[in-house]
Parts: structure tokens; sequence; C-alpha cells
């Protein structure tokens, strides 16, 4: 070719380089570099001089970007790059819009109310969302955008299920297998013919507008959070339009049917059981709340979302309304209203601002239920106290209405004075938010009641050595 045909060949060849990596994210430097210095390049070129060195000149322009990548303090090229089970959730859940109008609580009357340690050093989930908080913030909260849809599965470790699986092990979702249902979703017991391992395979109803996004939320959730006190998850499927998430089987069932269950087949929980189901459950919250940073709401929090292994171990259930606390100096997140009427906090549901003593809340709620044996709105709605806090206060100062608290299923088997603490620390979580304890201090507080065999009123407590007919 001639010399003008060398020049401009040059150029369109350096031109057509610089735009092809400006596409790539990682080489937008280089690229950048190639169309900055063009004009440079083509001037060069077109001197007589300029086209002997031209060779030369390339080399050196293409070298200096170069250098500039291996000075990037990583000292390296960051690509990041999801698993084939992930680019197979996300790719049929992209369809699916992330941004919901919420539905309202259902009240109780329209609907069925629905050995690890803590890590030490690092946590896993400090590490891995504090990282990266605007795009794990964007999925918490509902916001659509295709380049964090890309990377909100990238970290999901769960096991991709095959819906032909699934539907063998539940024996084609048998009524039988039922084990509970929610509003939205139906969980059904599960046997995975490779190991036998019994499982709890939960089916979200797609009809429902918020089931892809909680089904999202839920699954990273807790691939991320791992804790004694947090079911964990086995895998999950998203084959379709299906949407179905695989746990751990919690043998003695929901902590709703020992407390609420109309056929009861198994004995009512003494005193110290659920003393220590409600210490669980504040240690699985205090983890949420401090461990992971940010913090994990919860948001939903009661009876129904509170399973129990063979000893009695409380595990948090049902993420998919979970959010990602406030972070630095902020104390609330502004969202939208949701969770089940009776134990959202009032604050919240006045507000829209929800933090981790919303939870504390909650806790409270489900802690007065499982000294009384009853659902706390009941209580409310049949007393003229306006407050669950000022009706326990009521009770407290009334040393003949104490007793009255108690479960009548315990026969009097329960220490005077730790049913007068248990009521106090309830109260104390019933209060306006300002006045409300963290969940650290109610831990503390909870741990500190000991029953001694001396004080407990009535007969010795009887041991629960059965379980939940599945």
């Amino acid at each position: 070719m001639g010399e003008d045909g060398h020049v401009n060949f040059s150029l369109h060849s350096c031109h057509t380089l610089g735009t092809l990596l400006l596409k790539s994210k990682g080489m937008r430097a280089v690229g950048g570099w190639l169309l900055l210095l063009g004009p440079e390049f083509e001037a060069c070129m077109a001197t007589k001089e300029g086209s002997r060195r031209s060779l030369v000149l390339l080399f050196w322009l293409l070298l200096f970007p170069c250098l500039l990548l291996l000075a990037h303090p990583s000292g390296k090229l960051k690509i990041s790059m999801a698993s084939s089970s992930t680019r197979q959730l996300l790719s049929s859940s992209k369809s699916q819009s992330m941004e919901v109008r919420p539905q309202p609580p259902a009240r109780p009357s329209q609907s069925k109310a629905n050995k690890h340690e803590v890590p030490s050093g690092p946590n896993p989930i400090s590490n891995r969302i504090s990282s990266s908080r605007g795009m794990e913030s964007q999925w918490l909260m509902g916001e659509q955008s295709s380049r964090s849809e890309d990377r909100r599965t990238a970290n999901i470790s769960a096991r991709t299920f095959s819906l032909e699986e699934l539907t063998l092990a539940t024996g084609n979702f048998s009524p039988d297998s039922i084990l509970h249902e929610g509003s939205y979703f139906r969980v059904y017991k599960g046997i995975l013919h490779e190991n036998c391992q019994p499982v709890a395979v939960k089916q979200l109803d797609m009809n429902y507008s918020r089931s892809n996004r909680d089904f999202l939320v839920e699954v990273l959730i807790l691939s991320l959070l791992h804790h004694q006190n947090l079911v964990s998850v086995v895998g999950y499927c998203s084959e379709g339009s299906h949407r179905l998430i695989v746990y751990e089987f919690a043998q003695l069932g929901y902590l709703e049917d020992h407390l609420f269950g109309v056929e009861r087949c198994q004995k009512p929980l003494d005193w110290s059981t659920r003393i220590k189901i409600a210490i669980g459950v504040a240690q699985g919250l205090e983890y949420l709340h401090n461990k992971a940073e940010p913090p994990v709401i919860h948001r939903d929090l009661r009876p129904s979302n509170i399973l129990l292994d063979e000893d009695f171990n409380p595990k948090l259930s049902n993420f998919g309304l979970a959010k990602l606390g406030p972070a630095g100096d902020k104390f609330h997140v502004s969202t939208e209203v949701v969770g089940t009427w009776g134990y959202i906090a009032p604050e919240y549901a006045r507000t829209g601002q929800v933090s981790v003593k919303s939870d504390v809340y909650s806790f409270g709620v489900v802690l007065l239920e499982l000294i009384m044996g009853r659902r706390a709105c009941v209580i409310l709605e049949t007393n003229e106290e306006h407050s669950l806090a000022s009706w326990v206060q009521t009770m407290r100062k009334d040393p003949n209405r104490l007793p009255g608290m108690a479960d009548p299923q315990l026969q009097g088997n329960y220490p005077m004075t730790g049913l007068d603490r248990v009521a106090s620390i309830t109260a104390m979580c019933l209060q306006e938010e300002v006045d409300r304890p963290l969940i650290g201090d109610v831990v503390a507080a909870l741990s500190s009641i000991v029953v001694s065999s001396t004080e407990v009123h009535g007969a010795t407590t009887a041991s629960v050595t059965s379980s939940l007919c599945h």
C-alpha cells in the first residue's frame, strides 16, 4: 500500500481497537488512551519522518495504558463471573419486575397465621455485604437495575435443584406432605432420594406480586448468613415460572403449632423450654443486628416463622421480607410497610421508617405469646388498654393478676419471680422506640433468669418428650 494508505489503515485500526476496548468495563482506560492519542498518531504518520517511526509510536501507544493497568491498587484486573447455577437463577428471574406494590398485611381473621457457633473473627456477611452495600441495598429495596441484577446472585452458593427432583422428593407435592401454609406459599416435607435426607420445600405462589423478589432475597440472605438460630438453606429451584426453596428439616415444626395448635399432638411446652426458645430467638436476632454489617432487619418475626429442631432449639425462618438496616450515623431506613398485623412496631406502621428496634418490638410480642399461650392481638382486642405494653404493666402492678398472664397449660409450674422478670422484659420491648432496649440487652436479661426448682409454684415442671406429628 502507499504511504497514505498506510496512514489511513493505522489510524482506522487505532480507532477500531479503542472503540472495542471501551465496550469492556475493565479496559476503558486502554480504549480511552487510544481514542485520545489517535489524532496525534495521525499527525505523526502524515509526516515523512513520522511514517518511519510508526511502529515505535504504536508500540508506546499500546504499552503506556498497559503500564497504568499494572499500577492499579489491586494489582490485577477484576472480572466478576457468576457460577452456572447463578446464571440459571438470574436468567429465569430477569423477566419478573423487582418493583412491586406492597400488599396490606393480613389480619389474623383473614388468613392463616402464617451446632454452629457464631464465627469468630471477620464475619462473612460483613466481608461480602459491606464491600458491595450499594448493590445489596438495591435488591433488598426492590430496585431494578440491569447491572446490579447481574451481580445480586453472584455469591449464592446454595445447590440448584431441578423441578423433577423436588417433585419426586415431595411425592408430586402431595397434600399429605404439607407442613405449613402461608398466604402466598406452601411448605412440604420432602425426602431427597439421593441420600434420604429429610428437607422442607417451600413453594412460592407466583401469582403474588412479591414472590420473585422474596425468593431472591431469601436465597441470598440465607446463603450469606449462618448461625445456629437461623434456618439453613439447602438449595433452590428456579425452573420456568417455579420458585422453590429447600431448607433443613426442623423435626418439631413451627412454634405456632406448639402454642396455638388446635389439635396438638405433643405435650405443652414447659417453662424452662419456653425460656430456652426465647433466648435462642433473641440470639438469632442479635446475630442479624450486631454481627452482620450492615445489620439485617427481619421485619416478619412471629411464631409461624420460628422453627424448632429435635432439641427445641429455635431457628428463624422466612426471610423474604428481610431488609438491610441503616449504616453509619443513620438510625432508620424508609421503606414500604410490610409484615403481619399485631407484630409490626407502631412507629414503623405510622411512618414507614424501620430499624433494628422494630424487630425488638416484634420479639416482645412473641415473648408475650410464649408465656401466655395466647395470641397477643386477641388480648389487645378484648381489653381496654390501648397498647400491649400498658396491659403488661397493669398485670405486673397487681400481684394477684400476674399469674393470669401465664399459659393455663403450665398448670402453675413456673417460678413467680421468673414470670415477673419475663413480664418486665416483655414490657420493655413493647415500649415506644426511644425507650426500647437493643436486642443484645434483651439476650443478657433473659440469660440471667435462672429457673430454680425451689422457686417453682406448684408441681415439678414436666419435661417435654413428644414431638409434632408430621
